[in-house]
């Protein structure tokens, strides 16, 4: 098997696994999307701390530590993640997938927006078209829904932002998650701490079963986070643009299929307008990789 199809494998495991994140928040009920996201946390850090000590990458994370740029960008990485795992977390458990998926859907668009403003970045003709079919497709489920998509938006910006400090910040996937959680530990840990003497958390009083479920929230968080690390090292940025539509899709059947949501007509036109500027999307960013490529091969040695 060559590399790249070895990635382009563990890119579809990624997002698959991300695409059937609906069928695991539910289990977890009767928590609530807050202890769901402090447990998250916890096990998260238990987890990525474990594996950068087996891998013998503990070093790396401490040279992400002592670097304080790195370290305040990652720390408010950690702030814009919380935001997106809490909405998303909420959206799943309150009946509202379809809207999760939209997020999703339209976070390309508006990742492609945020390098615009703070980057100052240029547009080309087609992602400038993709962009006003998804202000659109906003506006129209604005008024099917008789309210902006707030769901749907906070995830799309939240996780564009997250990439974005991400991206500057130049710290590997396993120990930015491991500071990322470091961070927020002494939120989540007191959340817990209060539930816990408030006799409301569930961690303890639900049954065995239901604290592993909690407590694998950690491993659920880690796995594909270690198969998109994985695959980013060995395909094109393309295929991993390609790639990306897997989760949202899966989401978006998940949620009019098995979650049985509604999908009146006029929603799923706005849908359609994200598919458009999505497709418009997609199809400039392959010719101008394609394009990029020739230029690399004529230029002169």
């Amino acid at each position: 098997m060559t590399v790249t199809r070895r990635g382009t494998l563990y890119g579809a495991g990624a997002y698959l696994l991300w695409g059937l994140f609906p069928l695991y928040w539910p289990l977890l009920e009767p928590s609530g999307s807050l202890e769901v996201l402090a447990h998250r946390i916890l096990w998260s850090l238990a987890v990525v701390v474990a594996l950068l000590a087996v891998t013998r990458r503990l070093p790396q994370l401490r040279a992400a530590v002592r670097d304080r740029r790195r370290l305040a960008q990652i720390s408010l990485a950690a702030v814009v993640i919380a935001v997106n795992w809490g909405t998303y977390i909420y959206g799943v458990t309150s009946g509202q997938v379809v809207e999760t998926s939209l997020g999703y859907f339209v976070n390309p668009i508006v990742t492609v927006l945020l390098g615009v403003i703070v980057l100052r970045e240029r547009l080309r003709p087609a992602q400038w078209v993709a962009l006003g079919a998804a202000f659109v497709a906003v506006v129209v489920l604005t008024v099917e829904n008789g309210r902006p998509p707030w769901i749907a938006l906070t995830l799309a910006f939240s996780f564009g932002t997250y990439a974005l400090l991400k991206k500057t910040a130049g710290v590997g996937a396993v120990e930015g998650l491991a500071i990322e959680t470091a961070v927020l530990l002494p939120v989540a840990a007191t959340y817990l701490l209060v539930l816990g003497a408030g006799g409301q958390s569930t961690f303890g009083s639900e049954g065995v079963g239901h604290a592993l479920l909690l407590a694998l929230s950690g491993v659920v968080t880690a796995v594909p986070l270690l198969l998109f690390g994985a695959a980013a090292s060995r395909v094109p940025l393309t295929t991993l643009g390609l790639l990306q539509y897997l989760a949202p899709t899966m989401q978006f059947l998940l949620g009019v299929t098995l979650f049985d949501e509604p999908l009146p007509v006029v929603r799923l036109l706005g849908f359609m307008l994200v598919w458009l500027g999505l497709a418009l999307f997609t199809l400039d960013l392959v010719r101008h990789h394609r394009r990029q490529l020739r230029l690399a091969v004529a230029a002169p040695a």
